[in-house]
């Protein structure tokens, strides 16, 4: 989109816009934001992550339902970017679906995941994102998520 500036935020302003925290934000950074198109961020996959404990022992791998958290945040970074809202306003964006969800390479320690979301549609309130998940340029996974703008109760 020309002339529509370029947003991009730390993790201070993640958390801002992000309800998540330590160790289920996996969101660490912005790189591009356009409002109401798309997003791309990235996370850091470091072998400090606790979920490598157990997944597995000797051959870490990123949990695939963390992967796809992971697009799904940068997608409800894009929606509350987008509606100018923020937990603290009462806001919540919940992911509530998951279509056509397909995993093609592991994500191991070490690895740069980044994040891409485009917005497509929203309607009564559910927002419908296309999401990929890439590794140096390769894709790692890919989805299109259902997130759903309600009021906190």
């Amino acid at each position: 989109m020309t002339g529509q500036q370029i947003i991009m935020m730390d993790v201070n302003e993640i958390r801002e816009y992000l309800p998540h925290r330590y160790p289920f934000l996996l969101v660490d950074r912005v790189t591009e934001l356009h409002l109401g198109d798309r997003i791309v961020a990235y996370k850091n996959v470091t072998v400090n992550e606790p979920f490598f404990d157990g997944h597995f022992p000797g051959h870490p791998v990123m949990p695939g339902v963390l992967i796809t958290e992971a697009m799904a945040q940068a997608a409800g970074l894009l929606g509350f970017k987008t509606m100018d809202k923020r937990p603290s306003d009462g806001s919540i964006y919940l992911f509530v679906g998951a279509d056509k969800l397909r995993f093609k390479r592991q994500v191991i320690p070490g690895d740069r995941l980044t994040l891409e979301a485009r917005y497509v549609s929203d309607k009564r309130g559910i927002w419908k994102f296309e999401t990929r998940a890439s590794v140096d340029g390769e894709l790692a996974a890919s989805a299109t998520i259902l997130c759903a703008d309600r009021v906190k109760s």
